[in-house]
C-alpha cells in the first residue's frame, strides 16, 4: 500500500504524475479541514479536487449529485481503480442499500455518492452521524441557485450539512456560475468561511459557431457529414417532439441516433444513455434534461437546433464536448421563431413576475451573443467576470469576420411597417406587408392600403428576417409573449425611425466549414491509424467485459501516448498518464501484448 499523500494518492491510484493548477491548493485546504468552493471549467479535474482529499483523510468522502443515472457509472470507474465506492438511491433494491449503509457506517467505503433528496432525510443523517466522515463533496453547486438554469429544490436543504456535521470539510463545486450564481451558493450552503478557488472559464479546445437557421436540417447534416464522420456528438432540442423527430430523421440519414428526454420511459432513458456513454460514434439527440455531469470525454460536438434560454445554459451544455481537451465544436442554429417561442415559454410559467423580469434579461443577453460580430469567446468569458485580453482565433467570428452593412433605409421601413399594421403582428405578416405579397390575411386586415405596403420589394424573406431579428436582439423592437409573437416599438427606436440615426447590420454569412477537421481532431500519422484502431479494439473488449465505457477503461489521451512513447514492459506502461497501479495490474498485459505485436510487425 502506498503513502496515503495526495502527490501519491494521484500517481499510484489514478495514474497521474503531477497535479493541474489549482488542484493542489484546493487538496491541500480540504485536506486540513477547511471549506471549499471552486468554480473550474468541465473537463479540469474538478473531481479529484474531492476523491483525493476523500482518500487521503481518515472516513468516507460523501459526494452529493443531482445525476441518479451517473451515479453507477461514477462507482464503477473509482471501482476499477481499486477504490471502495457506494451509492445510495431510489434505483438499489432494500437488501443491497442496507448493505451500502452497513458498510458506510463501519467505514468500509472510501467515497459514498447520494442523491440530496435522500441526504436530507432524517434516517440518512443518523445514518452518517454513526459513520467516520472524511468530507462532504457538493457537485453541481450551481443547483442551488434559485435563479438559475438547473435550479433543483432540494439543494436548499443542504446547509443542514454545516449545521449538523460542523467540523466536517465541504467542498461545493461546479463549471457554471456567474457572480450572482457564485453569490448564492456561498449564501445557501453557509460557506462564508470557504476559500474561492476560481480558475476560469475558457475552454480553448472548443470552437464557438452560431448561425441563423436557413433549413436547419440540412445545416446539421452537412455538419456532420462534413466535419464530424465517426464521432460522438449530443443535439439539442427545445421540444421534446423535436427531439424525437430529429432523432428518427438522422437515423434514416445512416446515423446512429438515439432521443432523450423526460417524457421516455425511465428504462428507455437509461438504456439510451447507457449506449451513448459506451459505444461509439452514438449521436444523442435531447432537451436540457440530459448532460449534466456526462463524464464521456470524447465528445467531439454540441449542436442546438435551437437557441438555449440563457448564457449559463450555453455555456454548460458546449461545455459537454471536448472534456478530454482534443479539438472539438459548438454549433448553434438560431433564429427569431426561438425568441419568440421562448418569450412565451416564460409567459405561461408559473414564475414570479421578478423571475419572469429576470429570464428576460437572461434571454436578451443570450441573443445578443448570438448577434455580436466580435470575438464570441471573450464575450462569452466576460459574462462570468473572466477576461481574454485578445481575439481567440477559434470562433467564427474570428475566423471568418462578419461584414456590415448600412441598413438604415430598410430598418426605417421596417419600423415604420410595425408602427402602420398596430404593433399587433409577427414577423412573417410584417415582411408579407413589405414585400406586397397578396393573401387572404393582407386582405382581411387591408394591409394592402398601408403606405408601407410593397416598399420592401427589393429585399429576399431571408433579408427582412436577418433585419427584424437584429433589431429585436438590439432593443429596438420586442416581441409581446402574450400577443402570439407581435412585435412592439421601443423608445430607442426613436432616432432611427426619425432619420437621426443611421445603423450597420451585418450580413448573415454562408455556413463556416472547417476541412480536415477529422484529421486534426485525431491528430494520428495515417501509418499508426492500424495500432490506433487495434488498442481501441481490445479497449472495448475489455470496457464490455467489464460493463463500463471505454473510457473508464483508458482516455484516448493515453492510447495517444501509448502510441506516441511505445512502452514494452510495465515499468514504462506505468510511466503513461492515466495509468496506475490498479489499472496496470488489471490491462496492462493486454495492451502490451498489442504493442508488442505491432512493434514485432513493423521489425
Amino acid at each position: 500500500m502506498t503513502a496515503n499523500t495526495p502527490l501519491n494518492i494521484l500517481q499510484h491510484t489514478f495514474g497521474y504524475e503531477a497535479f493541474r493548477q489549482p488542484q493542489q491548493d484546493i487538496i491541500d485546504c480540504v485536506c486540513q479541514g477547511g471549506d471549499a468552493l471552486v468554480i473550474m471549467p468541465t473537463g479540469g479535474g474538478k473531481s479529484l479536487c474531492y476523491q483525493i482529499p476523500s482518500l487521503a483523510r481518515s472516513g468516507v468522502g460523501i459526494v452529493v449529485s443531482p445525476l441518479i443515472a451517473l451515479m453507477e457509472d461514477q462507482v464503477n470507474a473509482l471501482k476499477e481503480l481499486g477504490v471502495n465506492a457506494g451509492y445510495l438511491n431510489s434505483a438499489l433494491d432494500l437488501r443491497t442499500a442496507q448493505q451500502v449503509e452497513q458498510d458506510l457506517i463501519s467505514g468500509e467505503l472510501d467515497l459514498l455518492y447520494i442523491a440530496p433528496e435522500r441526504l436530507v432525510q432524517p434516517r440518512t443523517l443518523a445514518l452518517l452521524a454513526q459513520a467516520p466522515l472524511a468530507l462532504f463533496a457538493i457537485d453541481e453547486a450551481h443547483c442551488v441557485a434559485q435563479w438559475g438554469h438547473d435550479f433543483r429544490a432540494d439543494y436548499l436543504s443542504l446547509n443542514i450539512l454545516h449545521e449538523r456535521f460542523p467540523n466536517v470539510p465541504r467542498i461545493a463545486l461546479t463549471a457554471t456560475a456567474d457572480q450572482r450564481t457564485q453569490a448564492e451558493i456561498v449564501e445557501r450552503l453557509s460557506l462564508n468561511n470557504a476559500q474561492q478557488f476560481i480558475s476560469g472559464f475558457d475552454r480553448p479546445n472548443i470552437q464557438y459557431r452560431i448561425q441563423q437557421k436557413d433549413k436547419p436540417r440540412n445545416q446539421l447534416l452537412n455538419f456532420l457529414q462534413l466535419e464530424q464522420a465517426g464521432n460522438a456528438g449530443i443535439v439539442y432540442c427545445l421540444s421534446r417532439k423535436k427531439v424525437e423527430e430529429t432523432a428518427a430523421w438522422l437515423v434514416t440519414q445512416g446515423y446512429d441516433a438515439l432521443p432523450y428526454h423526460a417524457g421516455l420511459p425511465a428504462a428507455t432513458r437509461q438504456q439510451n444513455q447507457m449506449r451513448f456513454l459506451r459505444d461509439d460514434n452514438v449521436i444523442i439527440v435531447a432537451t436540457i434534461a440530459f448532460g449534466m455531469g456526462i463524464d464521456k470525454p470524447d465528445v467531439r460536438f454540441v449542436v442546438h437546433l435551437d437557441m438555449p434560454k440563457s448564457v449559463e445554459a450555453y455555456y454548460q451544455e458546449t461545455g459537454r464536448a471536448g472534456r478530454d481537451g482534443d479539438a472539438a465544436t459548438a454549433l448553434l442554429l438560431y433564429g427569431l421563431e426561438d425568441v419568440v417561442k421562448l418569450q412565451q415559454m416564460m409567459a405561461t410559467s408559473e414564475g414570479s413576475e421578478e423571475f419572469k423580469r429576470h429570464e428576460q434579461q437572461r434571454l436578451s443577453v443570450m441573443l445578443g451573443l448570438c448577434e455580436i460580430t466580435t470575438c464570441r469567446r471573450a464575450t462569452l468569458l466576460r459574462y462570468f467576470g473572466d477576461e481574454l485580453p485578445h481575439p481567440c482565433g477559434n470562433c467564427d467570428n474570428c475566423l471568418q469576420p462578419a461584414d456590415t452593412w448600412d441598413a438604415s433605409e430598410p430598418v426605417r421601413m421596417a419600423l415604420s411597417c410595425v408602427y402602420r399594421s398596430e404593433q399587433r403582428f409577427g414577423a412573417s405578416h410584417v415582411i408579407d406587408i413589405l414585400r406586397g405579397s397578396d393573401n387572404e390575411k393582407i386582405r382581411k386586415f387591408g394591409h394592402d392600403k398601408l403606405s408601407t405596403y410593397g416598399i420592401g420589394k427589393g429585399l429576399a424573406i431571408t433579408e427582412w428576417r436577418s433585419i427584424f431579428r437584429q433589431l429585436v436582439a438590439r432593443g429596438y423592437l420586442t416581441v409581446d409573449p402574450n400577443g402570439y409573437g407581435s412585435l412592439i416599438l421601443t423608445e430607442s427606436c426613436r432616432p432611427i425611425l426619425r432619420g437621426e440615426e443611421p445603423i450597420e447590420l451585418r450580413k448573415d454569412k454562408a455556413t463556416l466549414k472547417a476541412p480536415s477537421v477529422r484529421k486534426r481532431l485525431l491528430d494520428i500519422d495515417e501509418a499508426d491509424m492500424g495500432l490506433w484502431n487495434a488498442l481501441r479494439r481490445v479497449r472495448k473488449e475489455l470496457a464490455d467485459e467489464h460493463g463500463v465505457p471505454p473510457y473508464v477503461i483508458f482516455h484516448d489521451a493515453t492510447l495517444k501516448e501509448m502510441i506516441e512513447k511505445r512502452p514494452m514492459n510495465d515499468s514504462e506502461l506505468l510511466c503513461i498518464s492515466g495509468i496506475g497501479d490498479r489499472k496496470l495490474e488489471q490491462y496492462g498485459g493486454e495492451f502490451l501484448e498489442v504493442l508488442r505485436e505491432y512493434e514485432y510487425a513493423q521489425d
